[in-house]
Order: C-alpha cells, then sequence, then structure tokens
C-alpha cells in the first residue's frame, strides 16, 4: 500500500473505532430508534448525491438493508442505552466473523475447516469471559445479549451479500449507501411504538449542537465518508489485505472509550478480550499460517 492509502485506511479505522463513543454521546440526546432513523435517513439523502443508484434489484435492498441495517443497529443501540459499554461493544460486535461463518455453513452449505472450528472455540470463549465479567456493574446482561444479536444481524446482511454477488450483482458501496432509504421506516415506527409521538416531539424539538455533531458524524463521517473510503482500497488491493485492517477497529473503540467515557475495564474481561481477539485474527489469517508452517516443515 502507498503512504497515502496506508493513512487513509488508519483514518477509516479510527473513525469506525471512534464510533462507539459517538453512539454513546448520541444516546444521551435521542432515544435509540429515533437516532437510528435519523442517521440513516441523513446517509441517504446524503449519499445518494455522490453515489449511483445500483443496478441491483429493488428486493435486494430490503434484503440487505433489514438485517445489516436495521437489525444490526436496532439492537446496537439499544444494547448500548440498556448498559453495554461502548468499548466492549466495539469488540463483541466484531463477533459477527464468527457468526458469518456459521451461517454460511448452515445456509450456503459452505465447508468449514478445522482451524475455522478452533477460532470459533476460542472467540466463543472470550465472549464467554467477557459475559461473566461484570466489573463494578458497568456491563448488563441485556446489554451484551443485544449486542451479541446485533452481531448476529451483521452476519445475516453478510450472508445476504454473499447471495446478491450470487446472483451477478455487485454488492459495493452504492448498495450500501441506497439501500439505506429503507432502514428509516422500521426505524421510525419502532421509535413511534416504543418511545410515543411525544418522545418524538420533544426529542426533535430539542436537538442541541452536539446531537446535531453527532449525528453527522454517524451519518457523513463513519458511513458515507468510511465506506467510500473503504470501497475505495478495496478496488486497489486484494481483500485479504484491507479485510484484516478492521480488526484494528475494537483497539480503537476500547482505547476511546476508556479515554473519553472513562470506561474501566476488569481483568476477566481483558481475558475475554485477548481470547476473542486471538480467534478473530486465527479466522482471518489461520490459513496462511498453516501454509507457511508445512512450508516450513516440507
Amino acid at each position: 500500500m502507498t503512504r497515502k492509502d496506508m493513512l487513509l485506511a488508519l483514518a477509516i479505522i479510527v473513525a469506525w473505532g471512534l464510533n462507539f463513543v459517538v453512539i454513546a454521546w448520541g444516546l444521551d440526546g435521542l432515544p435509540p430508534m429515533l437516532l437510528g432513523g435519523l442517521r440513516f435517513l441523513i446517509v441517504a439523502v446524503v449519499g445518494s448525491f455522490f453515489f449511483k443508484r445500483p443496478k441491483t434489484p429493488l428486493k435486494w435492498w430490503f434484503w440487505y438493508a433489514l438485517p445489516i441495517s436495521f437489525g444490526q443497529f436496532a439492537l446496537l443501540f439499544t444494547g448500548m442505552e440498556l448498559g453495554m459499554p461502548a468499548g466492549l461493544a466495539s469488540l463483541v460486535l466484531q463477533s459477527q466473523a464468527i457468526f458469518t461463518l456459521l451461517f454460511a455453513v448452515l445456509f450456503l452449505k459452505e465447508s468449514v475447516r478445522p482451524y475455522q472450528l478452533l477460532a470459533i472455540a476460542i472467540s466463543a470463549g472470550g465472549l464467554a469471559f467477557i459475559a461473566l465479567s461484570n466489573s463494578h456493574h458497568e456491563m448488563t446482561a441485556i446489554g451484551f445479549g443485544l449486542t451479541i444479536a446485533a452481531a448476529s444481524s451483521w452476519a445475516l446482511g453478510n450472508i445476504s451479500t454473499k447471495i446478491i454477488g450470487q446472483k451477478g450483482y455487485h454488492a459495493n458501496v452504492n448498495l450500501v449507501i441506497w439501500s439505506c432509504w429503507i432502514p428509516p421506516i422500521p426505524f421510525f415506527l419502532c421509535s413511534w411504538f416504543i418511545d410515543g409521538p411525544e418522545v418524538i416531539t420533544h426529542s426533535l424539538l430539542n436537538i442541541n449542537w452536539s446531537t446535531a455533531a453527532t449525528l453527522a458524524y454517524l451519518s457523513i463521517f463513519a458511513t458515507v465518508g468510511g465506506y467510500g473510503l473503504w470501497s475505495y482500497l478495496m478496488s486497489r488491493y486484494s481483500a485479504a489485505t484491507i479485510a484484516p485492517l478492521s480488526l484494528g477497529v475494537p483497539i480503537v473503540g476500547l482505547t476511546s472509550s476508556a479515554i473519553l467515557l472513562g470506561e474501566t475495564i476488569s481483568p476477566m474481561q481483558w481475558i475475554g478480550i485477548t481470547l476473542v481477539l486471538f480467534g478473530l485474527l486465527m479466522n482471518t489469517f489461520g490459513g496462511r499460517w498453516l501454509k507457511k508452517i508445512s512450508q516450513h516443515t516440507a
């Protein structure tokens, strides 16, 4: 990678890692469903000016957007509202890689390799350590459970992406942006029934500069800018080079949450974090490691 592209990749990782701190700030000013609906509405309005409408049939927009945009973030935002710390959320959400592997075996009949099974077991053990820890009651069981559910919803979106590709269409940044017209509908409906029209009206009429800046960051910088730059890097380099960079997101998320939100992590949680990251690394690089080992022993 060129120096400029390395800096762009670093900027994306930092932006996506800080995303969780910004979500926590946003939830101080808006209820979860309203925050989600406004975020994706802004993405759709702004992004549509910069990205072409995808040729993917409309029904696949729904199959993509409902799990990966609505499901994932409705569950994540609610989980963080109900006690999931931002830093741990940034890590636990990365378990989507493990869920994607499991769903690919279940729904697409893909094969799984022994090192991937080991990676699943290690990551699952790490998540168990995190789930069983509760330093100063900072993390709630419901918050953790909803974040796990958010990761599984993201994984279902990944399966939709694979199917869209198998149908001969491109599940690229254009689909990401234009499909954002869909999630505001269920988000706003959920907000209407959960929060009520009075809360919605009061929240909208009392949006301050801090909340507006939060929405701008989540929609324009983290989504339109982040996915736009990510698509640019994926078009220039192999997926094997770019995809593993996302492993830096929870590192930034954990660090920024500790600095900006004062979150603390217990020793048991650090054990879980280490196991999850090692499992994700094994899932990503296990094939290369085994190949190198076989070459050295041959």
